[in-house]
């Protein structure tokens, strides 16, 4: 990789971070593109060679921070259960320390099908990456090969969104994660376990 190319990555990843600081204190609609860039030292036009519109952040954040947090749960070294608890838990544990305000946006972004029209969003991302959990399970042998992996995602990713939503609401009340652990620690198993290779 070139100078100039790991400049740019830098330049980006130094846009993201700390779009995600104001993001977290103000929220999406209280942030500038302007004060994104007076903040990370660099022009408008800088943002606007990485990103469109500041929305666009928001998913770039979403994307770099949970892909991270798949690649991590993928290579645990423990079975499917144990590789989806480090996803779930890890996930809650991210969005609960990120703040409220990224959390509405992360939800905003998810609902609102006019920001991605493509429905390139969070949601569709998560979902990929449950998937990918479950179809990594099904190659290495640990499930079945007939396992329902898109209703088990689809009711993994209801779980974890609808417990961030509840979370959201509350104006944080309570801790998601502590909450996902709980549903880990009681339910996880018995949704995964039918479908065990044994």
């Amino acid at each position: 990789m070139t100078k100039r190319q790991l400049a740019a990555i830098e330049t980006k990843k130094k846009l993201i971070e700390t779009a995600k600081n104001i993001i977290c204190k103000k929220g999406l609609i209280n942030t500038s593109i302007e004060e994104i860039t007076k903040a990370s030292g660099v022009s408008n036009g800088t943002f606007y060679t990485y990103f469109k519109r500041k929305e666009d952040i928001v998913f770039a954040l979403s994307d770099y921070m949970f892909q991270k947090l798949y690649d991590e749960a993928i290579e645990y070294n423990g079975g499917i259960i144990e590789r989806l608890i480090v996803y779930m838990i890890s996930f809650a544990e991210y969005i609960e320390n990120s703040s409220l305000k990224l959390c509405q946006e992360w939800v905003r972004n998810s609902v609102d099908p006019d920001i991605f029209p493509d429905g390139k969003n969070k949601l569709s991302a998560d979902i990929a990456s449950i998937s990918g959990l479950l179809q990594n399970a099904i190659q290495k042998g640990e499930l079945k090969k007939d396992t329902p992996v898109e209703l088990l995602t689809q009711t993994l990713t209801d779980i974890l969104y609808g417990q961030m939503l509840c979370w959201d609401i509350s104006g944080g009340q309570y801790s998601y994660k502590e909450r996902t652990e709980k549903f880990c620690e009681n339910f996880l198993s018995s949704i995964i376990s039918p479908h065990l290779n044994k």
